[in-house]
């Protein structure tokens, strides 16, 4: 391996292969630098329609398609008997209108094989210890398996490292999240569902109708499988048992419409959890480097954000990149941190409203409008950018709108 590089990238999920095979492909030598081993489980197997641009983005919509992963066009709410459906069919925003469920293991391991294949040099089992960024470029510390460091120059590096988070943590990024500290449980079923009502192509989300702060999921995947998790207060979920599995059953089981559906299911995949994963930094970017997806920030997982956020701040930051590597002027406040935040900021706004109990109203109320509805649903496909959409042009004052709308 070469001591010197283009582009240096720390992670080699969603955010790093995207990133990775927008560059390469452009004819930059770019270094990818994974500390695990693919394939790899990782949670986060709900994508968003969005998603679909930025595989098409890096020529993967064909292989993506082929694979047999879990055809996805919506999402189905259940709450104290209510349900409602969202067909992202249904959205305003123009682009995709359907997407995946997906195994990340074997999805995450197409995406970095593809960076691969465009000429990306990827480095699997090997830690960033150390960085120091500087006005002409940056220096990287990593050590492999073996034990052996050696230091790498670059002349930009975009940290996807995930909940990782090497450069807030190596540069004391990190900041408060404004999220409340939630733990999520998690595991794999062979759900054997065979309940009329539910729907394989749409991720499940309810209301525990215990508490409206704790809500489940239920991601089918292929192949009889599906993902299923508890999300609610560390505390409320602590108090449900001593281990993940104990925690995430007790909830299941008092669920309602889910616990009907997964009457049959057995284990495919021991429970576990993460507990305060809501992040934030001080900055996404300093002298030749930026953050993306989550080693930046991690809303929550309620709208299924993670990924599409990650893909978006990957193709973002690998067009500038390229720019800058050409010479080009680019304002990465304004091109990048600003643009990236204006979908952030839609995400944010649906993630509070979620849990005071707003967006809960809004999405079963009977009387919602045809143009909320399409507007709404746009986000949920992740078109969290369309700047013609009110909820994204001000978010606080829709939800504002909203909350006056449903109370009256």
């Amino acid at each position: 391996m070469q001591e010197t590089c283009d582009v240096a990238i720390i992670g080699g999920g969603p955010a790093g292969a995207i990133a990775a095979a927008k560059l390469a492909a452009r004819g930059w030598h770019v270094e990818v630098f994974e500390s695990q081993h693919f394939p790899r489980f990782s949670i986060g197997e709900s994508l968003l329609p969005t998603c679909m641009i930025h595989l098409e983005e890096v020529g993967l919509e064909e292989e993506i398609a082929a694979h047999g992963f879990q055809f996805k066009d919506g999402a189905v709410f259940w709450r104290n008997h209510a349900m409602e459906t969202i067909d992202f069919r249904e959205k305003s925003a123009a682009g995709p209108a359907t997407v995946y469920q997906v195994r990340r293991d074997q999805f995450d391991e197409i995406l970095i094989r593809n960076a691969g294949r465009k000429g990306a040099q990827l480095h699997f089992g090997h830690k960033v210890t150390g960085f120091e960024p500087g006005p002409e470029g940056t220096r990287i510390q990593i050590q492999d398996e073996a034990g052996e460091a050696f230091e790498l120059t670059a002349k930009f590096t975009l940290d996807a490292s995930g909940f990782g988070r090497v450069l807030p943590r190596l540069l004391d990024l990190d900041v408060p999240s404004e999220q409340s500290s939630r733990r999520s449980c998690f595991k794999h079923v062979y759900d054997h569902a065979d309940h009329p009502g539910f729907d394989r192509n749409k991720i499940l989300i309810t209301v525990h109708p215990d508490d409206p702060q704790v809500w489940l999921w239920l991601i089918p995947l292929a192949d009889g499988v599906s993902s299923i998790g508890v999300v609610g207060e560390d505390a409320v979920i602590r108090a449900r048992g001593e281990t993940p599995d104990e925690r995430l059953a007790s909830f299941v089981e008092t669920s309602g419409f889910m616990a009907e559906v997964l009457k049959n299911a057995t284990e495919a995949r021991p429970a576990q959890e993460i507990v305060g994963y809501s992040k934030s930094v001080k900055s996404l970017i300093g002298e030749r480097y930026a953050l993306l997806g989550n080693a930046a920030e991690f809303l929550d997982p309620v709208f299924s954000s993670g990924v599409a956020i990650a893909m978006k701040s990957a193709s973002l930051a690998a067009d500038l990149v390229d720019r800058q590597l050409r010479g080009d002027a680019v304002d990465w406040n304004t091109e990048f941190v600003s643009e990236l935040k204006v979908g952030v900021e839609a995400f944010r706004a649906c993630v509070n409203a979620w849990y005071t109990g707003l967006l809960q109203q809004l999405i079963f109320f009977e009387d919602r409008n045809a143009e909320i509805t399409r507007n709404f649903t746009s986000i949920l496909a992740g078109y969290a950018w369309d700047k013609k959409n009110p909820i994204v042009q001000d978010p606080r004052r829709f939800f504002s709108v909203m909350e006056k709308l449903t109370s009256a």
